[in-house]
């Protein structure tokens, strides 16, 4: 068995000219060099002794050298130490607190009206690019079910969920079956399931077809299995989000080629790819920071996407955030993002 491998950990000098090169890379966007880092750092060290020290970090992987400069740039692996360990984070001022929750106010009767606002706000706020998913219903319920005959070993699957939510879907079975034995199946799911959640729904079929398996005869099991892959590809209403701000990341230098721009509007164009990266947020305990390629996907390789989740209740209802470049003010956004959050709940908590 292969020894353990930790990453190393820079010491406290280290650190300290880390924390100082990253917020001045973040403050002006360039290369830093080991003159401007002594200036900075406010530590009698020579340039020579400083050299070394950067010689260290990049080896940890902590900076980089671009080769057109003799200066450094932090590292997405550097960012991380930086915001894990070495940041301090600057709270919101009561007045931008209070701009906050007067925005909110207006839109207080609006569910997605209020998304829109605080999308707009996260933007404003942080000069990037603000997200917000729409509240779904804590639970999705299925008020009816409907099987259609259709050609070619196909059955149509009409699901009613949370009252008004119509969910369609096409399954492929192994024989045809004919409309006698959909509506004995479509019966059988409404008598025994509807009101139930999705969640219910499925782990109660698993367990009737277990428990039922010698008792059912082989075409009722056979239409009851129908039943379950319709619930498994059963899904919560159509999520949506909505997106504020694309436009400030064309003010930062290293997402400003069209290439790249091209690509990001892409992104936010297509509503699976934020919404997945959103969903890996939605049982967070509080802000999640994804630097670079953490996010899973290639075109935010150069971003940072700061999110939270929002709960009413004791439910998550949905998740905000901002997208932008790994050169952020992290100490800012972060605590923008988390309370925003927080006063969104609030918001939504008095209008329920």
């Amino acid at each position: 068995m292969s020894a353990e491998v930790t990453n190393p950990v820079p010491n406290d000098r280290a650190q300290h000219l880390l924390r100082v090169l990253i917020q001045r890379y973040i403050r002006d966007g360039h290369p830093v060099g080991s003159r401007t880092l002594s200036k900075d750092a406010g530590l009698d060290l020579s340039p020579a002794t400083i050299r070394n020290v950067m010689s260290d970090l990049e080896g940890m992987g902590l900076v980089s050298a671009p080769h057109t400069s003799a200066g450094r740039i932090p590292t997405p692996k550097g960012y991380r130490l930086f915001v894990d360990t070495l940041v301090r984070y600057r709270q919101p001022g009561d007045g931008d607190i209070r701009k906050i929750q007067e925005q909110m106010r207006g839109e207080s009767d609006n569910p997605e009206g209020l998304v829109g606002a605080v999308s707009s706000m996260l933007s404003e706020f942080t000069s990037m690019a603000g997200v917000v998913t729409v509240p779904r219903p804590p639970k999705v319920t299925l008020r009816q079910i409907e099987f259609l005959p259709l050609s070619e070993n196909r059955v149509l699957v009409i699901l009613v969920v949370n009252d008004r939510e119509v969910q369609n879907r096409i399954l492929h079975t192994d024989r045809d079956f004919s409309a006698s034995e959909l509506q004995q199946a479509q019966n059988f799911m409404n008598e025994h399931y509807a009101g139930m959640d999705l969640e219910q729904v499925r782990a109660k079929l698993l367990d009737d077809l277990d428990t039922t398996r010698d008792s059912m005869n082989q075409t009722m099991h056979a239409i009851i299995s129908v039943a379950q892959s319709a619930m498994d590809g059963a899904e919560d209403p159509d999520s949506k989000y909505v997106v504020a701000g694309e436009t400030n990341l064309m003010d930062f230098a290293e997402l400003s080629d069209v290439d790249t721009l091209r690509r990001l509007f892409d992104a936010f164009s297509k509503k699976r790819l934020i919404l997945d990266l959103l969903d890996r947020s939605i049982n967070a305990d509080g802000v999640q920071i994804f630097i670079g390629e953490e996010s899973g996907y290639r075109i935010f390789d150069g971003c940072s996407v700061i999110t939270a989740p929002y709960h009413v209740d004791d439910d998550t209802i949905g998740v905000l955030g901002v997208i932008g470049p790994t050169r952020m003010a992290y100490d800012r956004v972060v605590p923008i993002v988390d309370v925003t959050a927080r006063l969104l709940e609030s918001a939504l908590s008095h209008n329920s």
